[in-house]
């Protein structure tokens, strides 16, 4: 059977592979990658995409492995693409989300896959679409995006998910000046984690103070609810969930579902042309010593950036001379 064949059974094995294959830099698992996304293209676009997004310490993977058994155990396929920080010496994951979420990563019907950002900005590894789309070819019905978590970048996620949830922690005013608006106006959902103990008085006001804040920001338009859970205890996992069902419904009744997925095929095209047309510059052989040489003219002042930037673009033959 073929790699294609395998995924399409459900093989997660095979599905593993697949995803090592379009994260890798090499040429010709490049040309295979797309070869194999071709194949199982018209089998994606079926599933739930949750993107999870939050600060640093807000407990993502743990709300995540909670509401993921909540999931699984409602007979759902699951799919989990947690995307880490990446180590600046090896490149690597420096967390390793599969590890923090044991019990979840040992369900039948549960795929995690852990991956670095690899200094991609956006929270998201530069190959989180791909994986998205294979994970949906091998019959996950469900996929959550954990980003990384690092601020006003992680606002890529909502242009490749149906519904965006931002996880806060509980706290007052000073947590509503310091979030980051961007992220709040793009969120469908907002959870205050840790709604538990001796912190739950204080979630119940972060959640009635992100509430009024929301009717500011969208004083005409939709008010994304704002709801509070304990993912250390299970504890109202059930009604997110709910939500998160009914939010995606009215996106498919409404159309709005169809007519954003079609807005974000056309981002995803151009983000590759951007993408592939700057590695291609880069490694072209005859542009390293164009490149250096224009980065000591800029750095020391004798050539302006934009003029550095057109003439480099000239020599690279992008542009007439």
């Amino acid at each position: 059977m073929s790699l294609a064949s395998d995924i399409l059974s459900g093989d997660r094995a095979a599905l593993a592979r697949a995803i090592t294959l379009i994260e890798s830099t090499r040429e010709d698992h490049q040309r295979e990658a797309r070869d194999l996304l071709s194949q199982l293209w018209p089998k994606a676009g079926n599933s739930l995409r949750i993107g999870i997004t939050g600060a640093p310490g807000v407990g993502k993977s743990t709300f995540i492995e909670a509401l993921g058994l909540h999931i699984a155990a409602q007979g759902h396929r699951l799919a989990v693409l947690a995307v880490d920080p990446s180590s600046s010496v090896t490149g690597g994951s420096i967390l390793g989300d599969k590890t923090r979420m044991g019990k979840l990563s040992q369900q039948e019907n549960v795929f995690i896959r852990p991956t670095a950002a690899g200094g991609t900005l956006g929270g998201v590894a530069r190959r989180t679409r791909e994986a998205m789309l294979l994970c949906e070819a091998s019959g996950y019905d469900v996929i959550l995006i954990e980003t990384v978590g690092v601020g006003q970048s992680e606002t890529e996620v909502a242009d490749m998910t149906d519904m965006l949830a931002l996880l806060l922690s509980p706290g007052g005013g000073d947590e509503l000046q310091g979030i980051k608006r961007g992220i709040v106006e793009l969120a469908d959902l907002l959870i205050v984690n840790k709604a538990d103990g001796e912190l739950a008085a204080q979630a119940k006001r972060t959640q009635a103070d992100y509430a009024a804040a929301l009717k500011l920001l969208h004083p005409a338009g939709r008010q994304p609810k704002v709801l509070t859970c304990s993912a250390l205890h299970g504890e109202g996992l059930g009604d997110i969930w709910k939500t998160m069902e009914e939010f995606l419904q009215r996106m498919r009744d409404s159309g709005e579902r169809a007519h954003y997925r079609a807005l974000q095929a056309k981002s995803w095209m151009w983000k590759e042309i951007r993408e592939t047309l700057l590695e291609r510059f880069l490694q072209h052989p005859r542009m390293a010593a164009e490149i250096e040489q224009a980065e000591q003219m800029v750095m020391s002042g004798s050539i302006a950036p934009s003029d550095a930037a057109a003439q480099l673009i000239r020599e690279s033959g992008i542009l007439p001379r």
